[in-house]
């Protein structure tokens, strides 16, 4: 199945994601004005909006990446946080800003935050491509949001997979239901 008939309507085009990242990316800048930033992105779906959005920061920055799970190639979360690759540098007194593709549910986001701030840093602020706070069952939300989704619609592209698939597709769109039902 080629890749233009897994979308049932696109949620979010390429040119819409551009403008958002470019505008999280000079809030991001004015904020942090005078200072470094570590850039954390949660793997493996934050990495287009992370290369996106510090092109967009004209600021020093860093970037590591750590890979968490919690969903295991379903729609629903499992509940088990698990990190399968861990940071490569020290964030100990640095200002980090957590990217990650999508706030659900917050366990994943909260867990996460949390375990980094055992790290030490001296702030720590969340960048969501998405937000979906419908579906919140955590107590936790982002600094920074590109945009907020509020219909339960299962996404993918621009990072966003089902199953590891679909992450190439240059805009989000609505994952035909048939494809994962």
């Amino acid at each position: 199945m080629s890749n233009q008939n897994v979308c049932e309507k696109i949620l979010y085009s390429n040119e819409q994601i551009t403008q958002e990242v470019k505008r999280l990316g000079e809030e991001i800048a004015k904020d942090y004005e005078g200072k470094e930033v570590i850039f954390v992105s949660v793997l493996t779906g934050a990495f287009m909006f992370v290369s996106d959005l510090v092109r967009n920061v004209s600021l020093t920055s860093y970037i590591d990446f750590m890979q968490v799970s919690t969903y295991e190639n379903s729609t629903e979360t499992s509940g088990n946080f698990v990190i399968k690759k861990d940071l490569t540098s020290s964030i100990e007194g640095k200002d980090v800003i957590v990217v990650e593709d999508i706030l659900d549910t917050g366990f994943t986001l909260y867990n996460l935050v949390e375990y980094i701030k055992s790290k030490n840093p001296a702030s720590v602020k969340i960048a969501a491509f998405i937000d979906k706070p419908a579906r919140r069952k955590q107590n936790i939300s982002a600094d920074y949001v590109g945009f907020t989704m509020e219909d339960d619609y299962f996404i993918v592209g621009y990072g966003l997979d089902y199953a590891q698939k679909y992450r190439n597709l240059p805009y989000v769109g609505v994952l035909s239901e048939h494809l994962y039902k």
